[in-house]
């Protein structure tokens, strides 16, 4: 275990927000984040730092779970069951995943942040979810140190949502995780979202790998999103809005080049990005807050921005698209004061 006080947040969230923690707590093993749970005092949980928005300093510890490890725990033969302890980086789990040819986790490539903090979100891209190839997740419940089990079933995903979210939120240390991955030979691409095949078919590209899907994804997210290392921002701020069918057709009528994806009998979902640039916001500022002006979904530390910078240019957002669209968009990312 590794203590650090005072602790300046700058380098342990992605937009790069320059916020102090009262403490900052490197927990290691197992055992040192029950020996803290024990003790039962204030804290944060900060995973990646890849899907919140500081908005003032912390006068708590801040813990961060740093426990690394990935391995294959039970093989079948059309799969493998692959535990992923919390600390590794997600970007890296797809790597050894595409590398060892475990497929089912190759759309999900180029995400930030810590696969313990994967369920909490039930991160998704391209088509896929966590929740599509999630079998188990482990835990400790911080204010008790029990150590709890979640089968998929019984995290209760929804779009870009969890249990961990509702009735367990700031409650638990996620510590591991269990996915269910695909052999070679029994992989299911799912090419159908977003630019993927078209970039397949640029490349000349027509029985694909996993390897091959990983890295258009890759290619694809590169070329739209900001990097972190460089530019300051949590990658999509907004969900995308799900709305009645009757509602779109509203829509329609006022807009009939709005962008739209079927979700099932009902229900419409619309690229918040869509809304947001015809709204206009691409390139505007608020402060030192910017939308990028390459995605309208992003937001981004411009010129040392502050968390409030960051919230209230998302306000500004949500208000316009509101008046013009009548639809309510929704934070992605988590706020922490």
């Amino acid at each position: 275990m590794k203590i650090y006080e005072p602790y300046s947040l700058k380098s342990k969230n992605t937009f790069g927000i320059d916020v102090k923690a009262h403490a900052f707590i490197s927990i290691e093993s197992l055992k040192e984040l029950l020996d803290l749970c024990i003790q039962n005092k204030p804290n944060l949980l900060l995973g990646g730092g890849s899907n919140m928005l500081l908005l003032n300093d912390i006068e708590r510890d801040v813990w961060s779970y740093d426990v690394k490890g990935i391995g294959v725990i039970k093989e079948h033969d059309d799969h493998v069951l692959v535990e992923v302890q919390s600390g590794e980086v997600w970007h890296d789990l797809v790597l050894w995943a595409v590398e060892n040819n475990f497929g089912g986790i190759e759309n999900l490539a180029l995400i930030p942040g810590k696969c313990g903090a994967a369920p909490i979100q039930n991160i998704g891209a391209y088509g896929v979810e966590l929740k599509d190839i999630l079998h188990a997740v482990y835990a400790v419940e911080k204010s008790t140190a029990r150590q709890l089990a979640f089968h998929k079933e019984s995290c209760e995903f929804a779009y870009r949502d969890s249990i961990f979210k509702r009735a367990y939120k700031d409650r638990l240390v996620i510590t591991s995780i269990v996915l269910r991955l695909s052999k070679k030979g029994y992989h299911k691409l799912n090419l159908s979202y977003g630019a993927i095949s078209k970039t397949l078919e640029e490349r000349g590209i027509s029985k694909p790998s996993i390897k091959d899907v990983a890295q258009a994804v890759i290619d694809i997210r590169s070329s739209k999103l900001p990097d972190v290392t460089k530019i300051g921002n949590a990658g999509s701020f907004f969900k995308n809005p799900v709305i009645p069918i009757a509602q779109f057709e509203n829509l329609q009528k006022d807009f009939p080049n709005i962008v739209s994806y079927p979700v099932d009998e009902k229900t419409i979902k619309l690229p918040a990005a869509w809304l947001i640039d015809k709204a206009g916001w691409k390139g505007k500022m608020h402060g030192g807050a910017s939308c990028y002006e390459k995605q309208a979904l992003v937001l981004i530390n411009k010129d040392k921005a502050t968390g409030a910078d960051v919230y209230e240019l998302s306000s500004k957002i949500i208000a316009s698209v509101k008046e013009i669209y009548g639809i309510e968009l929704e934070r992605e990312v988590n706020l922490i004061s």
